[in-house]
């Protein structure tokens, strides 16, 4: 928090009872932990740390009649702790009913950790610690939702797929007869892959993958999942052209397919010459067994 605001609430202390309360239980706090602070002093937020070094963030509103009138809180978790209140409670100990609260959900966000950092999410930016479920991409234009149980995270989660009904159906069919092979102990990915028998497509990096991720040829994420591409099923989009001002992602596979349909391509051992079908730049392209 600036020194500024710190001085702006010093300031309105000296005005009434109310504002002198709020600034002296901010500072009980610790004005290291203030993230927000409205004008008139009934709005601060919070940011606090828990055991894993995750930031949180409590959003509390005031009523000039507090403390008689327990304040409004919002967090950025799945639900709302029970608030304990009475007219001698201030703010240091509602921060400690937070950080209780966010002790009873490590489990829930280690598993929701685990999930972000090894599978494909749709929409990763939206997706938040408030939320119980993620959707994941499987590959061929399919997704999976998967709503995780906050105070069970280990167990097999509640599941609805999304996509072509065709694949659906029997994405549907194979996870109900390997639903029995779910191993709480083993890591989210691993036993995702085991019950719908695929490999499913990892996080793109962002910094890589600043651009369109989607192919310019198939103009899908990921190739479909099957036995005809081999290792190459179910891939996220791994070839950019190298001009800056096109840029332009594809699958390696449907740009080797592209080339060897060109008569002005060549081919030196097992890479393809040709140019970009966007920007008509020279690109060179390996054939993958």
């Amino acid at each position: 928090m600036e020194v500024n605001e710190e001085a702006r609430c010093k300031e309105l202390a000296k005005l009434s009872s109310f504002y002198h309360a709020v600034y002296s239980e901010i500072e009980e706090v610790g004005w290291e932990h203030l993230v927000r602070l409205g004008g008139d002093l009934t709005f601060l937020s919070f940011r606090v740390l828990d055991k894993k070094g995750r930031a949180h963030v409590m959003e509390i509103q005031l009523d000039k009649a507090y403390p008689r009138v327990p304040p409004m809180v919002s967090v950025d978790a799945p639900y709302i702790f029970n608030l304990e209140w009475s007219m001698n409670s201030r703010l240091k100990k509602l921060v400690q009913q937070f950080e209780e609260h966010l002790e009873k959900l490590q489990g829930f966000w280690s598993t929701l950790d685990q999930i972000d950092r090894s599978l494909q999410i749709v929409d990763s930016k939206q997706a938040s610690r408030a939320m119980s479920y993620r959707q994941i991409h499987i590959g061929n234009d399919c997704s999976i939702i998967l709503s995780i149980d906050i105070n069970d995270p280990r167990s097999l989660p509640e599941c609805r797929f999304m996509g072509s009904g065709t694949i659906v159906n029997s994405l549907k069919k194979t996870w109900k007869r390997n639903i029995s092979r779910w191993i709480r102990d083993k890591p989210f990915s691993e036993n995702l892959e085991c019950l719908l028998k695929t490999e499913l497509p990892r996080p793109v990096d962002e910094e890589e993958n600043n651009h369109l991720v989607e192919c310019g040829i198939c103009y899908a994420q990921y190739l479909p999942i099957g036995d005809e591409l081999g290792p190459n099923s179910g891939n996220a989009t791994d070839y950019t052209c190298e001009n800056n001002s096109c840029s332009k992602a594809f699958h390696s596979t449907c740009l080797v397919d592209w080339l060897r349909s060109i008569t002005t391509t060549r081919q030196s051992f097992n890479v393809l010459f040709g140019h970009c079908p966007y920007c008509s730049e020279p690109i060179a392209v390996k054939i993958k067994n």
